[in-house]
C-alpha cells in the first residue's frame, strides 16, 4: 500500500534522526575476542593472512586480554597450538597443557572477563582431523569409542581440565555427533554443572576459514573436513543439528561462518529460543583488510556494516576478529 504521506527520507537527514529511529544497534556487549596461545615466553608471531592478530605466549596474551578488557569487551575465545601433536590430541587434556596454563593465569590476573574455550582436536592432532581416524577417514563412533575409554570421552575429559581450570564456557567445535550430551554429562559428573557450553552447531565446511589454517596451524594434512561439518547448500540440516544440540544440553549455539550463513542465523533466531552466537570467521575479517589495504573499501564502514548485519540477522554475541577495533569505534559513538 502506497501512503502518499509519508516521506522516508525526512526521517534520514542528520545522524540523530537516524540514530532515534534505528532498529540494530551494535554494541561492545555483543563481542567476543577470538585469541590463540602458544606455548613460550615472549612470543608475539604475526599472522600474515589476519593482519593485527598474533600467536602469542601467555605473557602476551594477558596483555591483549587485558586491553579487551579495559574496552569493554565481555569475553575471550581462546584456541590453543601445543609444543606437540600426536594421533591422539594427548595436548588438550594434560592438565599443564597451553589452554590450562592461559586459563589459569587469565583468571588470576584478569579474574572479571569471560574465558571461553575452544573444544576441539584439530589444533592437537597431528594429522590435522577433529577425531579418532580408521581407515583414514575420521570415524564418529570409533572417535566417541575411543574417547569414552578415558573418563567417558577424551572430549569431556578436555572440557573438565578446562572447566578446573577456569573456564567459563566451553566451545566444543568438532561436529561430532553426540559430543555435547558427553561433555554435558561429563561436566556434570566432576560437578561443573555450572559451566555453560557454547556448541558450534551449525559449523560449515567453509572455505572461509583460510587463514584460521595458519593461525591454529590446523590444516589437515590429507583430505579435509567435509565429511563431518556441514555442506553449504543445506538449511534445514542446520536446523536439525541446531535442535539436537540443544535437546543434548547445549546453552548457547552457534552458526559458523557468519556473513554467508546470515539465512542461517534468521532461522535459528526463528526456530529456537535459545542464545544464539555467529562466527565471523578468519576470511570474512581478511577479506575486508585485504580489501581496505588495497583502498577498494573503506575498511572501518566495512567491518561495521557486516557486524551489524549478522546483529541484524538475529545473532545475540558475535564472535570476531574485528573486536578491538569495533569496540573502540563504539566507544567513540558512545
Amino acid at each position: 500500500m502506497f501512503f502518499p504521506a509519508y516521506r522516508p527520507r525526512r526521517m534520514r537527514r542528520n545522524e540523530n534522526l537516524r540514530r532515534l529511529i534505528r532498529e540494530t544497534k551494535l554494541s561492545v556487549d555483543d563481542l567476543v575476542h577470538p585469541l590463540f596461545v602458544v606455548p613460550g615466553k615472549g612470543v608475539k608471531k604475526p599472522i600474515h593472512s589476519m593482519p593485527g592478530n598474533f600467536q602469542m605466549s601467555v605473557d602476551h596474551l594477558l596483555k591483549e586480554v587485558k586491553q579487551s578488557k579495559d574496552l569493554g569487551i565481555p569475553a575471550v575465545l581462546l584456541f590453543g597450538i601445543p609444543d606437540e601433536k600426536d594421533e591422539l590430541a594427548s595436548g588438550a587434556v594434560r592438565k599443564d597443557g597451553i589452554i590450562q596454563q592461559a586459563v589459569r593465569a587469565i583468571k588470576d590476573r584478569v579474574p572479571d572477563i569471560l574465558v571461553i574455550t575452544d573444544l576441539c582436536f584439530c589444533e592437537y592432532t597431528s594429522h590435522g582431523h577433529c577425531g579418532c581416524l580408521k581407515d583414514g577417514d575420521v570415524d564418529n563412533d570409533a572417535t566417541l569409542e575411543m574417547l569414552a575409554e578415558t573418563a567417558v570421552s577424551q572430549a569431556t575429559e578436555t572440557a573438565v581440565s578446562q572447566a578446573k581450570a577456569g573456564a567459563d564456557i566451553v566451545a566444543p567445535s568438532a561436529m561430532m555427533d553426540g559430543q555435547i550430551e558427553a561433555i554435558r554429562d561429563g561436566l556434570d559428573e566432576a560437578g561443573f554443572e555450572n559451566t555453560p557450553i557454547m556448541a558450534y552447531s551449525a559449523k560449515y565446511a567453509s572455505c572461509f576459514y583460510g587463514p584460521f589454517r595458519e593461525a591454529a596451524e590446523s590444516a589437515p594434512q590429507f583430505g579435509d573436513r567435509r565429511g563431518y561439518q556441514m555442506d553449504p547448500a543445506n538449511s534445514d540440516e542446520a536446523v536439525r543439528e541446531i535442535g539436537l544440540d540443544i535437546e543434548e544440553g547445549a546453552d548457547i549455539v552457534m552458526v559458523k561462518p557468519a556473513l554467508p550463513y546470515l539465512d542461517i542465523i534468521r532461522r535459528a533466531r526463528e526456530e529456537f529460543d535459545h542464545p544464539i552466537a555467529a562466527y565471523n570467521v578468519s576470511g570474512e575479517f581478511a577479506m575486508i583488510k585485504a580489501a581496505a589495504q588495497m583502498g577498494w573499501l573503506d575498511g572501518e564502514r566495512a567491518m561495521m556494516e557486516s557486524l551489524t548485519a549478522i546483529k541484524r540477522a538475529g545473532a545475540d554475541i558475535i564472535l570476531t576478529y574485528f573486536a578491538p577495533e569495533a569496540a573502540k569505534l563504539l566507544q567513540k559513538q558512545a
